[in-house]
């Protein structure tokens, strides 16, 4: 009766004895770009991530490695105001350009003999700058009245540790696929000359949803 309900269990949820071997290496990384525009055009957001990955299986299964890359967020704010015949058209442009690295450590369970479920616990870290320009154009009817602006600069650091479950897909014995799904989290961000924001991040969402392509070094 036991090895009958071990044969349903494993029938149903698809487990397998296909191993990751201790010593093998694999390249991955992400490549990201976003933009979002209000529809009143007033609000434009730009995202750029890359940030190549290097793992190394320290066990069956168990993985270590690093991710190092660079990223930067702009967010232009724009807005006019019209005073008889002089019109005033602001703009805000805030720069978020960050060196980051993210250590991580990953265990997988195997589901088929090509499909793996993992679970990810990394300690990101950003060290970037907050950039900020505000400046202000003045025209009227005869053309432009004249322009100022002012800008400011402020460091900052960011780390934080995050959980991320996960599937790999692998295509052949170098190549696989992964997805991982939603991010349970903490972080810490201190400014250089502010005080530190802490910041709490729970939850499966599709917006949290990221694809990868892995490269493994098989043995």
């Amino acid at each position: 009766m036991k090895k009958v309900l071990l044969a349903g269990a494993v029938a149903l949820f698809g487990l397998s004895n296909a191993q990751i071997s201790k010593g093998t290496t694999y390249l991955s990384g992400s490549v990201g770009y976003s933009q979002e525009e209000r529809e009143n055009g007033n609000i434009k957001q730009e995202n750029f991530n890359v940030l190549p990955t290097v793992g190394y299986f320290v066990g069956t299964n168990v993985a270590i490695g690093v991710g190092i890359g660079y990223q930067t967020n702009k967010t232009t704010t724009t807005s006019t105001t019209v005073l008889g015949n002089t019109t005033a058209t602001s703009k805000n442009e805030v720069k978020t350009p960050a060196f980051v690295a993210s250590p991580f450590v990953r265990k997988y369970w195997t589901l088929g003999d090509k499909l793996y479920i993992f679970g990810q616990l990394a300690v990101p870290m950003e060290f970037g700058k907050t950039e900020t320009e505000n400046s202000t154009t003045l025209t009227n009817t005869n053309g432009t009245a004249g322009t100022s602006s002012t800008s400011t600069e402020a460091k900052y650091t960011k780390i934080g540790v995050t959980v991320k479950p996960g599937l790999d897909y692998f295509l052949n014995k170098n190549w696989s696929i992964e997805a991982t799904i939603g991010e349970f989290g903490y972080s810490n961000t201190k400014p250089k000359d502010g005080e530190a924001i802490n910041n709490y991040n729970f939850g499966l969402k599709l917006s949290s949803v990221t694809f990868g392509v892995k490269y493994v070094f098989a043995k």
